[in-house]
């Protein structure tokens, strides 16, 4: 009997996962829409079920290779870890989120997607980074963009960003070279730094805000000249 029950039950919820990617493809389905119908699907079960809404299918099995010293193959963030991202960093329609390390965009376009901010990805493998449009383009996200190359070297140059999202996506001299490039961005407007798995060296100009066991949100501490987002 219990074998039945969750047979039905599964099977609810692909058909659930079906129903919201049309609807996100047509535009039917808002951001309180969707985070509506993740509440309704049991933890455990949310990223298989974000998997089947997204179409997403394992990743080859050369994921990582030729990658530069010091990082690391693509792994996807848990759901609930950008739900709580999402929460604790008050990411809204007026920010410009940022995934350093986005491999196939999952973690990007889902936050654009609960949230309506805008999205950038910055990936160094040209298959991942292809992968992510072909997601945005398979869901009808307009607001995503996806960049080929070293996020290590090209985080600074997103100068439009608001939140920062690291995944454990490299540590030593790459990171530290990533917070000397967004620290000119911080002078001018307030962001934010969220990472899962990953101590931050410290940084003056960067302050703990929002501790969450595997996540910390970080803030910017300067007085910049221009007004917040989010």
């Amino acid at each position: 009997m219990n074998e039945l029950l969750d047979e039905l039950s599964d099977a609810a919820h692909r058909a659930n996962a079906e129903r919201i990617r049309a609807g996100l493809a047509s535009g039917a389905v808002s951001p309180a829409g969707l985070r509506a119908a993740l509440a309704g699907v049991p933890p455990a079960a949310r990223d298989a079920w974000i998997d089947r809404v997204f179409g997403l299918t394992a990743i080859a099995d050369d994921d990582g290779r030729g990658l530069p010293r010091g990082c690391v193959p693509y792994l996807p963030c848990a759901v609930d870890t950008l739900l709580r991202t999402i929460d604790l960093a008050a990411i809204g329609a007026a920010d410009v989120f940022v995934d350093l390390g986005s491999g196939v965009g999952r973690a990007a376009v889902l936050v654009h997607l609960l949230t309506g901010a805008a999205a950038i990805g910055l990936e160094i493998q040209p298959a991942l980074a292809a992968a992510s449009r072909e997601l945005a383009a398979r869901l009808g996200v307009s607001r995503f963009t996806a960049i080929e190359g070293d996020a290590a070297r090209l985080a600074g140059g997103v100068a439009d960003g608001t939140v920062f999202f690291l995944y454990c996506p490299f540590s030593g001299e790459r990171l530290e070279q990533v917070l000397d490039g967004l620290e000119p961005i911080a002078r001018e407007r307030p962001i934010r730094v969220c990472c899962v798995d990953l101590p931050l060296p410290p940084r003056p100009w960067l302050a703990l805000a929002a501790p969450s066991g595997d996540l910390d949100v970080y803030r910017s501490t300067y007085r910049s000249t221009l007004p917040a987002r989010g």
